[in-house]
């Protein structure tokens, strides 16, 4: 998952072992949401998982917020952290948790990665931003990758919608990060971080009937995991994740997270004994080379040093 978050504190250092440790702690964090989701789904419905993944998220980050202090939203801009809760919280883990019925851990984690090749196509069409001939070469290739892990992952004869619903999710967090980008000015980080999180649980609240009953059946193991979710890749997660973007560089932090899908898919297989298949394997280098390539590209007229 993207995100863009500012300092809490306001303070700095340089990079050592810390900005290591913590950049660490996100790819694992990141790389274990589809392997609870996963787990979540042997006994929650997919609405039900979300809902209580983000309200033990929500409990952690009013605690959070307790302690550092963050400003009240003003009247105003309500409906825009009602509509950054919806894409961010809502639309995306819904679609998540529904596809990965179908999508393995693995492959929903490569999948979830093509989030900027869909910045870019919004940039585009909606925000009207210039895109150039090599971001449209690499948003052509990483949406080929992404088809090939699709239909790798269940093999070319049991294709069905749930690949689209990881992709799905990963529009909507585009969605989300392009509207967050252009409003980031109007909160600190961990205020905007609060009340998109706050905002998209009480979206999913329409999924309230039945989560008790479904909590109270659940497994320790599964109830476990569920907390797990809720704690570290939807709350801590993006705190360590701020402190990095506070105290390196944003685009060499950034290409850390290139790791999540790699670090997911051995995850899974040592938690839930899924290998991938070679042509999931081949989409998933096809996808995150095809990312990789859309944030270096080449300047015109640099001169080699």
């Amino acid at each position: 998952m993207e995100t863009r978050c500012v300092s809490f504190d306001g303070s700095s250092s340089k990079p050592g072992a810390r900005i290591i440790l913590a950049t660490m702690f996100v790819i694992f964090c990141w790389a274990y949401s589809p392997i609870g989701i996963r787990i979540g789904l042997q006994a929650y419905d997919p609405g039900h998982l979300a809902l209580m993944r983000f309200l033990i998220a929500s409990v952690f980050m009013a605690l959070v917020a307790m302690v550092k202090g963050i400003s009240r939203p003003r009247l105003r801009d309500l409906p825009l952290l009602a509509v950054l809760g919806f894409f961010a919280v809502s639309l995306h883990h819904i679609a998540l948790n529904y596809g990965q019925r179908g999508v393995s851990a693995g492959a929903a984690s490569v999948l979830a990665q093509s989030t900027p090749l869909f910045s870019a196509l919004l940039a585009h069409f909606f925000f009207k931003d210039r895109v150039s001939g090599w971001q449209w070469g690499c948003v052509v290739c990483g949406l080929f990758g992404a088809a090939v892990v699709v239909a790798g992952d269940r093999g070319l004869g049991d294709i069905n919608a749930h690949g689209l619903l990881i992709l799905l999710a990963a529009l909507s967090w585009s969605l989300y990060f392009s509207l967050q980008k252009r409003h980031a000015y109007r909160y600190d980080g961990l205020t905007m971080v609060c009340y998109t999180v706050w905002s998209g649980t009480v979206l999913l609240f329409i999924f309230a009937p039945g989560l008790l009953i479904e909590a109270q059946h659940a497994s320790v193991s599964v109830n476990l995991a569920v907390l797990i979710l809720g704690i570290f890749p939807s709350a801590l997660a993006y705190l360590a994740w701020a402190y990095v973007l506070a105290h390196s560089n944003v685009s060499r932090a950034s290409m850390a997270l290139y790791l999540i899908p790699p670090t997911a898919m051995l995850m899974a297989s040592l938690v839930l004994a899924e290998r991938p298949s070679v042509m999931v394997v081949v989409g998933a280098v096809i996808v995150l080379t095809s990312v990789l390539a859309l944030n270096l590209e080449p300047v015109k007229g640099a001169n080699a040093s």
